[in-house]
């Protein structure tokens, strides 16, 4: 959390962007002195794959933070603007004061509280928004008394149903890694004693409502404290905490701030997230809690906060956070205070806020617009239900320039919408669109909404349909066009695919069967970037897919196809995950020994368990991500070539005896912008090992 209460809390250290804000940034370089205005606009072409699903719009999708500090929370003019937007969540009380607010006193000790913001106020304008609360329970200065009271006040007495509940807010800054912004009056601050405590609040809590969702804390992976440890400890925040709540806490908790000093890579930054996510279902499915539901219930950027840079963030970040399966996001904040005054790309002036709404505060002689005027983050949230809402489809779709990013949703009643992101600040992009699994009405017209730089409205327009279109600078605009009557197959998407069975080369997958027809078959596929590769087909409900590459991560979705030859809808994603060979002439050990977030330590222990002697090995491996890199290493010679890196041996070390009489180990120091997962698949001298 930041913001510019009277109890401000610091930007923690985050994670800069890396090789593709490079491109992003040399895309805006190359346009150079080609931003003069009889320039054409360049051209770009944009995949929208409705064969890709992605999962639909949950109604918990489209959140904002709100705080007790702020007095103008719940006056008439906010919640309008609120509800234009088409705003779904609400969280309360606010950040880091979730860890010192008292519900029954309406007091934050050490902090400011506002009139007019408890809680039956607050609730009376979720109520009007239609909307849902997301409720911090305090663990800082709290109790799970104290938050099972709340429960019962809330849904017992009053009968709100308060259904999401956060077990604090960045219990990691309680001061256990050395950063200290969060309240933990707690004797024993560990990731350990957090985890446990949280199952004495999911105990209280539910032993008054049991239909209550608790959700624990975590560290979004790629960020601080991922990979810190404390003085003897051997795991860091998340592989301790995960463990213990694994398949108790009903959801997890992530925030994200990117830690960049420039427009051009928070732009970029967004391309890290899904990554992030991805480590951190991972780290979920490790512990046997993979399914477990992800709530990101604070993002925002950290440059140009009230102007046009961070209102594409926003619309991208939420985007992207939900097309990865989160299932609620949660911007920060209503409303901020003025910070630092400051010029954008495109000369507006930024106040540092970081509120969706106008403080009017003063910094200086330079002022804010009045209180409540909408900043460009505003408009851009409220274009994400003119692309979408809950029970729409998230489809794929993908940009052939960095300066332009799509997203896309296929509606329930047919239609399709895309989203067309322009970071450029000086110059048009045109863009044409082309369809898989789509087939629009030419004949028919299309609806274009757009939101310009520092624009206070979107524009919309209805035309005769086209694929192409010129996007203005700095831009956000979203098309939705009809679907050709008859091209659309009548069966349901395929239901809850799932695993059921994965080794190092094959996997199972289940789903429930579609409906609306008569099924030929189903069809799985696998999503690569905006093109569906067809690995196998069944006229039941399961099929096994064989020659699968190990140690691998797919995503996969399934689909019926009607006797005239016609797809369904695609069925939500399914993330399959192969293994390494139960049984193998080597074994390898890839330990983390600590990190800080951009950077990590490892260890490698390396063994042959085959009949014949070792002299010489080669132990290569692939890192996952392409912003993880080798800085240094010990006890063995690496090298690395884009993501692979080759270990050989030193002096003294180079034999390894048959049947395990032996094991080598060496380690490296490595670092990273963005995700940094382990990696998963391990050769010596060739042969895939099987991996501890």
């Amino acid at each position: 959390m930041r913001s510019t209460s009277p109890r401000p809390v610091p930007w923690r250290s985050r994670l800069a962007a890396g090789a593709s804000a490079a491109a992003l940034a040399a895309a805006l370089l190359s346009a150079g002195g080609a931003h003069a205005a009889d320039q054409p606009p360049s051209g770009v072409d944009v995949t929208v794959n409705a064969q890709e699903g992605q999962g639909t719009i949950p109604s918990t999708g489209y959140g904002l933070n709100s705080a007790v500090w702020d007095s103008q929370m719940n006056v008439p003019e906010v919640q309008d603007l609120l509800k234009a937007a088409s705003i779904n969540v609400l969280r309360y009380p606010g950040g880091s004061y979730g860890d010192i607010y008292h519900w029954q006193t309406h007091t934050a000790p050490g902090g400011y509280v506002a009139p007019g913001t408890d809680f039956d106020s607050f609730m009376g304008t979720v109520k009007k928004l239609g909307a849902q609360p997301m409720l911090i329970a305090n663990y800082g200065s709290g109790t799970p008394q104290e938050a099972a009271d709340w429960v019962r006040y809330a849904n017992v007495t009053k009968g709100y149903d308060a259904k999401f509940w956060e077990v604090g807010n960045e219990l990691y800054g309680n001061g256990h890694y050395g950063a200290h912004w969060e309240t933990d009056q707690h004797a024993d601050t560990s990731p350990s004693a957090y985890a446990h405590n949280v199952l004495d609040y999911v105990s209280a809590m539910k032993a008054v409502d049991p239909s209550v969702k608790v959700g624990a804390v975590l560290a979004m992976p790629g960020n601080w404290p991922d990979g810190v440890m404390a003085s003897g400890e051997s795991s860091d925040w998340n592989h301790t905490v995960i463990p213990v709540i694994a398949g108790k806490a009903d959801f997890v908790i992530v925030h994200w701030y990117p830690s960049v000093s420039d427009p051009v890579h928070m732009l970029d930054s967004v391309s890290q997230l899904s990554g992030e996510l991805a480590q951190l279902r991972d780290e979920l499915d490790a512990a046997g809690a993979g399914r477990t539901p992800i709530a990101l219930t604070e993002v925002n950027g950290t440059v140009d906060q009230d102007t046009q840079p961070d209102a594409l963030f926003g619309a991208d970040a939420y985007l992207t956070a939900l097309e990865n399966g989160v299932f609620n996001v949660d911007w920060w904040n209503t409303h901020n205070g003025a910070t630092k005054i400051s010029t954008a790309p495109d000369g507006a002036t930024d106040y540092g806020d970081g509120g969706l709404l106008s403080s009017a505060g003063c910094i200086g002689s330079v002022c804010e617009p009045p209180v409540n005027t909408p900043f460009p983050p505003y408009w851009a949230i409220r274009m994400l239900s003119q692309l979408g809402t809950s029970g729409d489809q998230l489809i794929g779709a993908g940009s052939g320039s960095p300066l332009v990013t799509a997203h896309a949703v296929h509606r329930a009643n047919g239609d399709l919408s895309v989203m067309l992101i322009n970071k450029d600040p000086s110059a048009a992009q045109t863009v044409t669109l082309n369809y898989a699994g789509f087939t629009p009405d030419t004949a028919a017209t299309q609806t274009v909404s757009t939101y310009r730089a520092e624009a206070t409205s979107i524009d919309t327009a209805t035309s005769a349909y086209s694929a192409t279109h010129t996007l203005p600078p700095y831009s956000i605009s979203t098309v939705t066009l009809h679907s050709q009557a008859g091209t659309a197959s009548a069966l349901t998407a395929p239901g809850s695919p799932h695993v059921t069975a994965a080794t190092h080369s094959t996997a199972t997958v289940s789903w429930s069967p579609s409906s609306g027809g008569a099924v030929t078959r189903y069809e799985v596929y696998r999503q690569i970037g905006t093109r569906s590769e067809l690995l196998g087909s069944s006229t039941g409900t399961s099929v096994t897919v064989p020659n699968l590459t190990p140690g691998s991560t797919f995503t996969w979705n399934v689909l019926a196809r009607d006797a005239s030859g016609g797809l369904s809808r695609p069925s939500d994603p399914v993330t399959v995950r192969t293994g390494t060979p139960a049984e193998s002439t080597c074994q390898v050990s890839y330990q983390l020994t600590g990190g800080w977030g951009n950077g990590f330590t490892a260890s490698l222990t390396v063994t042959n368990t085959g009949p014949t002697p070792i002299t010489g090995w080669t132990v290569a491996f692939d890192f996952p991500n392409t912003g993880q890199s080798v800085s240094g290493f010990w006890n063995a010679h690496l090298t690395q070539t884009g993501r692979t890196v080759v270990a050989t041996p030193v002096d003294w070390n180079g034999t390894l005896a048959a049947n395990g009489g032996n094991s080598v180990s060496f380690g490296l120091t490595g670092a990273n912008t963005g995700a940094s997962p382990p990696p998963t698949v391990f050769t010596l001298n060739g042969t895939v090992c099987t991996t501890q």
